[in-house]
């Protein structure tokens, strides 16, 4: 992808950051179960407070059994354009770690996967896929379809997939598929701490 404006970095930083971003449009190509095991993987190696480790990643693969379960859970407007999509993944937290022999309440659950959250969709770019975050979903009916624990979170839902390539979109497609911009870093870096407490 070559960078828009928009996407220009004010720092050197590495490609990969700039390459991640949300598409819609998408191939239909399902994703191997062996490629979202390696986006796992990476998820699997991110930071988290005292190596909790309170991510959990569930998942259905396009024409599987769960598929449609997944699907269901979506909002329409999401279920529009992630019928088009390979696999769909649902991120939950546990918020209760181990410290030492006692379970206690983590701070930094919903941080820490987060962080899992980072690391899997980097890792989707770097072998070619796009994962599109979303929090359109019905989340008391994820919690009890999915059979989420007490003391976990749902944290969004993912679509994987191969997106259409910018030669291949449709005139109505074009538009809605360009990578956004961010504000700059003075938005939400300060040094010394906020300026009023009303920042």
């Amino acid at each position: 992808m070559t960078a828009s404006p928009s996407r220009a970095p004010d720092h050197d930083i590495d490609s990969l950051f700039i390459e991640r971003w949300s598409p819609r449009a998408f191939t239909g190509e399902a994703v191997p179960e062996a490629e979202l095991m390696r986006m796992f993987e990476a998820a699997r190696w991110a930071p988290s407070s005292y190596n909790s480790q309170p991510w959990r990643f569930l998942y259905a693969l396009r024409d599987t059994a769960h598929w449609d379960v997944f699907f269901d859970l979506l909002v329409p407007g999401n279920q529009k354009w992630v019928k088009d999509t390979g696999a769909i993944v649902f991120l939950v937290s546990n918020s209760m770690m181990k410290a030492g022999d006692e379970l206690k309440p983590s701070w930094s659950h919903s941080l820490d996967a987060g962080a899992a959250s980072a690391n899997f969709q980097l890792q989707a770019i770097r072998q070619g896929w796009h994962a599109h975050g979303m929090g359109g979903f019905d989340r008391e009916r994820a919690i009890s379809v999915l059979n989420v624990p007490l003391n976990h979170r749902v944290e969004a839902a993912y679509a994987v997939g191969r997106a259409v390539p910018r030669a291949e979109l449709t005139p109505e497609q074009l538009p809605k598929e360009t990578p956004n911009g961010r504000r700059p870093i003075t938005d939400f870096a300060f040094a010394g701490g906020f300026k009023s407490p009303a920042a």
